[in-house]
């Protein structure tokens, strides 16, 4: 967490991280992180700043960008787009799993039960979610116009989770709502 210029409101650190070989090679354009940091501007009405990343599907590489992220940068979340299907090079969840004191299955039995009612091969999806540290970490699917979709999904419960895990107060706006119990 920073402060903003000012010094007086918080400001969350948010990481934004595409695993994508093409991507991080230039061979084509990250579409999956802008997507993030568009959905964020969007939704967010409390202070925050991302911290980007477009990395290779190598295990190795994502689990020590996420350690970077939730160690060095101290983001309160980090979302990850790619890398999360059946193909032998996507890894993302081994990684987050790798790196994770805390696995939150609830968040892909979500997503996937969300983006099932608009394409069967949802259920391909391997996306996950863990606690590192100060850290939540959503894993999304590669494809952009599926972004939105799960986030929507699941955002509700991600401002409540950070409280939890001593993270700053997200707010959320533009029709969604976050869920905290009474008096929290």
């Amino acid at each position: 967490m920073t402060t903003t210029d000012q010094g007086h409101e918080p400001t969350a650190k948010i990481g934004i991280v595409t695993v994508s070989d093409r991507a991080s090679a230039g061979v084509y354009k990250d579409l999956g992180g802008p997507a993030i940091h568009e959905y964020f501007g969007k939704h967010l009405s409390s202070p925050w700043r991302p911290v980007a990343r477009v990395i290779a599907d190598e295990v190795d590489v994502v689990a020590a960008t996420l350690r970077e992220l939730a160690d060095i940068e101290r983001c309160c979340l980090i979302v990850t787009t790619g890398g999360t299907g059946p193909a032998l090079r996507d890894v993302t969840p081994e990684a987050t799993e790798q790196v994770c004191e805390k696995m939150m299955p609830g968040f892909g039995e979500l997503m996937r039960a969300t983006s099932l009612k608009a394409v069967p091969t949802a259920i391909l999806s391997r996306q996950t979610a863990g606690i590192r540290a100060g850290a939540l970490i959503i894993n999304l699917p590669g494809k952009p116009s599926s972004i939105a979709e799960c986030l929507d999904a699941v955002m509700p419960a991600v401002p409540y989770c950070i409280d939890l895990i001593n993270g700053p107060r997200l707010e959320l706006t533009n029709g969604l709502v976050a869920f905290r119990p009474k008096g929290k």
